[in-house]
């Protein structure tokens, strides 16, 4: 290649201008920046978010960005991990899931805090956030299969994006934003245990942290801090190090790997670099994400919907269940449905269990951020349904993934009798997008304990009318 893959990246960050957007993609930035404020709204109790908070309070410092809900003045750097985590707190932020998964709003308070340090306009900002899902999204695509197969983290990518964000903002140069991409992609690979068995406050943080790094290495290229231009294609970069890639001749060599799962039908290991780069501009990523309409890991949504169609069309009550059998992907079996997902102890497990989700839907009919409460973990009616929930890897399912999630969920009855529903995609999908009204309702009930009805209006409007607002006012409004 002409470029290194680095420099392609920074030139097209660099000059990408709010012009060049069309309409849909503006107002699609404003969705998701709607979206991920209620999230951070949710996430103000959660006690992951507060112990942050106190370690930045008593660290204190420059009075460069605000932290959303709170009102702390504190340097951008960190106010970015604590907002990051704040949308992140609940795992009700967006999801984008194709060779890899990605939250791409936790990258959203990069733009926000460097945006509100550097007092950039909001139409600089709305740039640098579909610069986030641009290149978030491109990297989900670009190692095949994708880094989780490999048994790493989707942070392992978040390093790469972060930097571009923050360094559009801080309008550096060309080879100051390779160096930022170089500093940031050299120190965040992150192991997959955080989502991995028994779940902990790092399955949230983890992405969030690599938010932060990016910040942090754009600011070190400010300064003048070098950092590795090929990253991504060179000797011992990420495409060397987690194999299928020629570095001598700069060309993908497939490699046979086992997948995480004897069911996964895995293509040899290797990189597609014009999903990463090819076609810059032609289209915009952010169009192909999903928002979440239940605070759970994205592979329990379509489940979820269809046991709640399956008890309700047919008013199956909890004492009548005998069985439930959930077909789903073999990586769904994997991450969901291990041992520790039978007893979760925390929040963190038990919205990356779907055993558990599915006896939550039964039991209460529904699933909202409550259902992952201390009372409802240890609630003794749910080891009556948890250990009836059945899961089954498909091999089908596996090959129909990701353009699909399919799930088939069939809820049998002391009786005898065989409810099946059979669901492909769930809400929040974009070919089924979640309304206007849908987001407003849910960022509504995020916000509830914190906010009147007129407040939420308020940001509501400000939100979709954000370019005639400066940042200084607009995280001003975003203070309960």
């Amino acid at each position: 290649m002409e470029k290194s893959i680095s420099r392609q990246i920074a030139e097209f960050a660099l000059n990408l201008k709010y012009e060049d957007l069309p309409t849909e993609v503006v107002h699609e930035v404003k969705r998701y920046l709607y979206d991920s404020v209620g999230c951070a709204f949710g996430g103000y109790h959660t006690k992951d978010v507060n112990i942050l908070r106190d370690i930045y309070s008593h660290m204190a410092g420059a009075q460069e960005a605000t932290v959303i809900g709170f009102g702390d003045k504190i340097p951008a750097v960190n106010a970015t991990l604590v907002n990051s985590l704040m949308v992140r707190a609940l795992d009700f932020n967006d999801i984008y899931w194709k060779e890899d998964p990605s939250h791409p709003s936790d990258i959203i308070p990069a733009a926000l805090a460097v945006g509100e340090m550097m007092n950039s306009s909001l139409k600089e900002i709305i740039v640098a956030i579909v610069l986030a899902y641009e290149f978030e999204q491109r990297m989900c695509l670009f190692a095949v299969p994708g880094v989780r197969e490999r048994k790493w983290h989707h942070a392992t990518l978040t390093q790469f994006v972060s930097p571009i964000v923050a360094g559009r903002l801080m309008n550096l140069s060309e080879d100051q934003l390779v160096n930022a991409i170089g500093i940031s992609g050299s120190h965040n690979h992150t192991i997959g245990c955080p989502t991995a068995g028994k779940l902990t406050m790092m399955k949230n943080t983890v992405d969030p942290m690599a938010v932060q790094s990016g910040v942090f290495a754009a600011l070190m290229a400010q300064k003048g801090f070098s950092g590795t231009e090929e990253v991504f294609e060179g000797k011992e970069g990420l495409m060397d190090c987690f194999l299928g890639w020629d570095v001598k001749n700069k060309q993908p060599l497939p490699i046979k790997m086992a997948g995480r799962d004897a069911l996964s039908t895995l293509p040899d290991w290797t990189w597609d670099v014009d999903a990463l780069v090819g076609g810059l501009g032609d289209s915009y990523k952010i169009l192909e994400c999903s928002m979440k309409a239940f605070p759970t890991e994205a592979l329990t949504h379509t489940h979820i919907t269809a046991t709640l169609k399956a008890i309700i069309e047919n008013n199956v009550l909890p004492e009548d269940i005998e069985e439930v059998e959930v077909t789903t992907i073999a990586r769904a079996c994997d991450i969901l449905f291990d041992s520790h997902k039978y007893e979760p102890e925390s929040r963190e497990t038990a919205d990356h269990s779907l055993p558990y989700c599915i006896a939550r839907a039964i039991l209460d009919r529904k699933i909202t951020t409550q259902s992952f409460d201390d009372d409802k973990i240890h609630d003794p009616k749910l080891k009556d349904i948890i250990f009836k929930i059945k899961g089954i890897a498909s091999l089908e399912f596996e090959k129909m993934f990701p353009a699909k999630q399919p799930s088939r969920v069939t809820v049998k009855t002391k009786k005898g009798e065989n409810h099946t529903v059979y669901l492909e995609y769930p809400k929040g999908d974009p070919r089924e997008p979640m309304t206007t009204e849908d987001i407003e309702n849910k960022f509504n009930a995020l916000s509830d304990p914190l906010l009147n009805s007129q407040r939420q209006k308020d940001i509501k409007d400000m939100i979709f009318d954000c370019e005639n607002y400066g940042i200084h006012e607009f995280m001003k409004n975003l203070v309960v």
